[in-house]
């Protein structure tokens, strides 16, 4: 790197453009389309719908200046994963990267549904006997403050579905939890 290049680079760093600037002409994440999930952020504690036996604690959170919402699931066995979700303008859609104990990464689109919001995507492997197809999710905040997300598979390319996974996340009592003695 020439001398040149080094006091030029070394000037931006100094002067505090070290930080990429945001797009010219992009407005930031604000708005009713970008919140449309915020329903689900928070610390929760997960239970199989209509049952006191809880499976995994989740961490819900809005990241990167409001463009993005982050799960971190943490099942109480077994290996964990996260979800990386964020909001597309240019299609109106939401998108959503769900990494876990399984190999790759899997894929989901939809977008907010009275009250919820509803992804699809198609999942190797998810199927109630291990074959691939199509998992849609939806998300719904309940008047408990609780949300619920429901899993449905479709071998069929959606014509028909059947639940494989119904879960509760309830508010998690954080405080409480640091008063408890063992």
């Amino acid at each position: 790197m020439s001398a040149t290049i080094a006091v030029l680079l070394l000037a931006q760093v100094s002067a505090g453009a070290a930080t990429p600037p945001s797009a010219p002409g992009r407005p930031g994440c604000e708005g009713a389309a970008f919140s449309a999930f915020d329903f689900w952020i928070g610390e929760w504690d997960v239970y199989p719908e209509g049952k006191e036996q809880q499976v995994a604690r989740s961490r819900i959170e809005k990241l990167y200046a409001g463009c993005a919402v982050r799960e971190n699931w943490m099942p109480l066995k077994g290996a964990g994963g996260g979800s990386l979700n964020a909001y597309d303008p240019d299609t109106g859609l939401w998108h959503q990267t769900w990494v876990g104990s399984a190999p790759g990464p899997v894929f989901f689109t939809g977008r907010p549904v009275a009250g919820g919001m509803v992804l699809t995507g198609r999942w190797k492997g998810s199927g109630p006997n291990g074959e691939d197809g199509l998992t849609r999710m939806t998300y719904g905040r309940r008047p408990d403050g609780s949300v619920r997300q429901h899993g449905e598979f479709s071998g069929d390319h959606g014509m028909t579905w059947q639940t494989t996974f119904d879960l509760i996340y309830r508010p998690r009592d954080i405080q409480s939890e640091g008063n408890q003695h063992p």
